[in-house]
């Protein structure tokens, strides 16, 4: 059985064509939408994804990047966020993350605006996913993910999907995400005893734990499909989850890291301040 390589680029553009209708509808009523990136310091990380942020958005919709500076206070911070809630003209707030020491995430969860939480980062958009809502928006990653599978026309009805990981950025969202889809789900991690053998009963192996090459050939079976959404950096380079190298010729299908996930990510993120752009528009008809 061949392997099949599922790359995020083909998922981008399927997204692209989507988000054409309510772009096209957008301009039509002169409504830009925009997301404001709120970044303190200059990580080099952060500056990373703020340049593939740019770079996606760029001809469909407007990116005001606020920068902050390292030492500035929690106040400053505040009153960020409270600016940019009351802006009409900003449809999406995004706050990279880790903040530095002395400053408050859950200050913040509690004050960004729920329709403008483009990234899930307040408790009242994760509510909405583990009610499944449709309401609100789930976190860009393991929406990203449901983006790929669907794409792929991989139904999830019935399916036993093992997810790797128990983060409230990727695991536990998405178990909630495909559950919503009919899915059986089974969340595991590093402390999970005997993880192999929980991962080879697997339909859908998704590996978020953030521990470089951990999923091997012992984890997997020929008719698999994995996805990989870690990012490491392992000996200078770039890495998933996942030995790729390992599983690829033994599963039927994974994604390939870079170029697999994380590609998706930041459409996800367009496709979010897009729909709240849409959302207001509706509002004010």
């Amino acid at each position: 059985m061949l392997m099949q390589e599922l790359r995020g680029m083909p998922v981008v553009n399927w997204m692209n064509e989507k988000l054409a209708a309510d772009l096209a509808l957008l301009g039509e009523k002169g409504v830009e939408p925009c997301l404001a990136v709120v970044r303190v310091g200059a990580r080099e990380d952060d500056l990373a994804y703020e340049r593939g942020i740019l770079k996606r958005f760029s001809e469909k919709a407007a990116v005001r990047v606020v920068e902050m500076a390292e030492n500035c206070s929690q106040e400053q911070l505040d009153k960020t966020i409270d600016g940019l809630n009351a802006d009409e003209s900003v449809h999406g707030i995004l706050l990279f993350r880790p903040l530095l020491r002395g400053l408050s995430e859950e200050r913040v969860k509690k004050t960004i605006r729920p329709e403008k939480d483009v990234d899930c980062m307040g408790l009242v958009n994760f509510a909405h996913v583990f009610a499944a809502s449709g309401e609100g928006f789930p976190p860009c990653t393991p929406q990203a993910v449901m983006e790929l599978l669907e794409f792929n026309r991989i139904d999830l009805t019935g399916k036993r999907v093992v997810i790797v990981g128990r983060s409230m950025v990727v695991g536990k969202p998405l178990a909630m995400l495909v559950l919503a889809k009919n899915a059986t789900v089974t969340v595991c991690h590093t402390k999970t005893k005997d993880l192999a053998a929980e991962c080879r009963n697997a339909d859908i192996l998704v590996a978020c734990a953030g521990v470089a090459k951990m999923i091997t050939r012992d984890y997997v079976h020929e008719r698999q499909i994995v996805v990989d959404v870690g990012i490491n950096v392992l000996d200078g380079k770039l890495c998933g989850d996942v030995d790729y190298v390992a599983v690829a010729e033994h599963v039927g299908a994974i994604t390939p890291v870079p170029g697999g996930v994380g590609t998706i990510t930041t459409s996800v993120l367009l496709k979010h301040t897009v729909k709240n752009a849409v959302r207001q528009l509706a509002g004010e008809a």
